[in-house]
């Protein structure tokens, strides 16, 4: 099968809704191949969040506040399922406007074993139901990636309002500004309508339809950005919503004067690893078909990990005098973070330059910059996820160049990959980054301001100093 892209914009994105079969189009086909490949993706993502992410951060706060780690992720998995099946995935994924979708799959509705979801390619197909899930599991540990930055002294409660919310206001949006097109099927059938077209009539009307297509895509998609498997939507969104949460917070009660290590950098370990195997689901199916696509992401997102493994210890060995583990185990992160956006789009060679670039500049960002700004990011959730997914996506502009080894970006008004123009590609992608980090950064300041009001944002000291396990869940992680 050709490895196919579509113009301005990546993703896993493709989701594309559009998944609906209509009659004006023909009945496309479902794939048992890609659809056996995604359902296996799907896992690996929640195999990402749960265990994975929730065992990562829980290894890096100390002892007391090992459960409530746990349980905010555990939870905010659980609320956020629920919620994109209600009306998440109808708002991010059909039409209505340029920002957010609408209500018409709302509960689900018109999703059934037999509905399909378009794919990269013209007339191959996955189940809708499997796509729902695919897509359901990005929305889940979107949030939870939040958490990490205000970690060790926020309430349970503000956090179970505050995600709902967020995943409502902040994420579906984005998610639909970036990933929201007609798809190709849809495309491909207007094209070949207006090339059958006899008349001047026919061919006005058939070129309105093509018009009416393109125009069916979300905000940043038609500015044309492209991000393959959630650089913007899922890293930097998280990432800029976690520094305005750890800044509305405040500092962990004795931050910079009481010892704050890891108490179990065996279990970072653990979830740091988890992590990685999850993320080839992450990156490889949002190419969405079991092709030469997955097998580049698959490649890039082994290569740019390791890269940035090796960079960042390197470094730290170099200013600091040792290397790490937590430093390795955060270069891995910041490097599967920067691929994510350019997994499908860079060539190895890329993925590795781009592996070794953000390893070293996520480093800069949690010691420099941290320690002379002064605001306790508990788990590094800006300095990792949000300048990583600035870099990636930054880096994935000039990645894709063919002449860097990149695929292109296929253009499927013509059926050919477009011309590259660097320029327009990168302002492009700088839209991309702009609109995450104004729309997540000021919407999230509103978010927490309500919830303060509401609940409260943080516990009090002598919770806090007590520990957040016992205090908000009467519970102990460990009993010895």
């Amino acid at each position: 099968m050709t490895f196919k892209r579509p113009y301005s914009a990546g993703l896993a994105a493709l989701a594309v809704g559009l998944f609906a079969t209509t009659a004006a189009y023909a009945e496309p086909t479902v794939n048992k191949g890609d659809n056996a490949w995604m359902l296996t993706s799907t896992v690996l993502v929640l195999l990402m969040t749960i265990p994975g992410l929730a065992l990562f951060y829980g290894g890096l706060v100390r002892s007391k506040n090992m459960l409530s780690v746990l349980m905010q992720v555990f939870y905010t998995v659980c609320i956020v399922t629920v919620i994109w099946a209600l009306y998440g995935y109808s708002l991010a994924f059909t039409g209505g406007s340029d920002f957010i979708g609408g209500f018409s799959k709302a509960f689900l509705m018109g999703v059934t074993p037999d509905s399909k979801a378009a794919t990269f390619s013209v007339d191959a197909n996955i189940s809708e139901l499997v796509y729902v899930c695919f897509q359901m599991t990005f929305a889940a540990i979107t949030p939870c990636l939040i958490v990490g930055s205000f970690a060790e002294r926020t309430k349970f409660s503000a956090v179970a309002l505050f995600i709902p919310l967020w995943v409502t206001l902040i994420y579906f949006p984005i998610a639909h500004m970036v990933w929201y097109w007609a798809g190709p099927d849809a495309i491909s059938d207007a094209v070949k309508a207006l090339a059958a077209a006899g008349d001047a009539a026919a061919k006005t009307a058939a070129q309105a339809k093509l018009d009416e297509v393109n125009a069916d895509a979300g905000w940043i998609f038609k500015k044309g950005a492209i991000d393959f498997a959630g650089g913007t939507v899922v890293h930097i969104n998280s990432g800029i919503a976690g520094l305005v949460g750890a800044l509305l917070v405040g500092k962990r009660t004795g931050y910079g004067k009481d010892l704050m290590a890891p108490h179990s950098l065996t279990m970072t370990m653990i979830g740091a690893s988890l992590l990685w195997v999850g993320w080839f689901g992450f990156n490889a199916g949002s190419n969405l078909e079991a092709s030469g696509g997955a097998a580049l992401a698959m490649t890039n997102s082994f290569v740019a990990t390791a890269a940035a493994a090796l960079s960042w210890m390197f470094a730290e060995w170099i200013v600091k005098g040792h290397p790490s583990v937590l430093g390795a185990l955060s270069g891995a992160v910041a490097g599967l973070v920067a691929v994510t956006p350019a997994a499908g789009y860079s060539g190895p060679m890329g993925a590795i330059v781009l592996g070794l670039v953000v390893g070293v500049v996520c480093l800069f960002f949690c010691t420099v910059v941290k320690n002379a700004i002064g605001y306790d990011d508990a788990l590094d959730v800006f300095g990792v996820h949000c300048v990583g997914g600035i870099v990636g996506a930054l880096g994935t502009g000039i990645l894709v160049n063919p002449a860097l080894g990149g695929t292109g970006i296929m253009d499927y008004t013509t059926g050919k990959i477009a011309d590259y123009d660097f320029a327009a590609q990168m302002i492009s992608q700088g839209w991309g980054v702009g609109t995450t980090l104004v729309w997540s950064g000021i919407g999230s300041a509103i978010l927490y301001k309500v919830v303060d009001v509401i609940v409260g944002l943080r516990a009090n000291v002598e919770t806090e100093r007590e520990g957040l396990d016992i205090t908000e869940h009467t519970e102990r992680a460990y009993n010895m």
